[in-house]
């Protein structure tokens, strides 16, 4: 599994980088940035649906 993200989508909530600062990071403008690329292990996955189900823009997919 992998981290997508629709970066316009994204309005700088915070809510990922803030639940999983070891998966997401935020650019200049606030827009999320992930910061982990391939495939996620069990602890980052867990992280990383967290991060999906808090994200108000439904900007964040796991997914292949």
């Amino acid at each position: 599994m992998k981290i997508h993200l629709d970066t316009e989508k994204c309005q700088g909530h915070g809510r990922c980088y803030s639940l999983a600062p070891d998966l997401f990071d935020c650019d200049d403008l606030g827009t999320a940035v992930v910061v982990v690329t391939g495939e996620l292990n069990d602890e980052q996955l867990a992280k990383a649906k967290l991060a999906e189900g808090n994200c108000p823009e439904f900007a964040i997919v796991i997914g292949d």
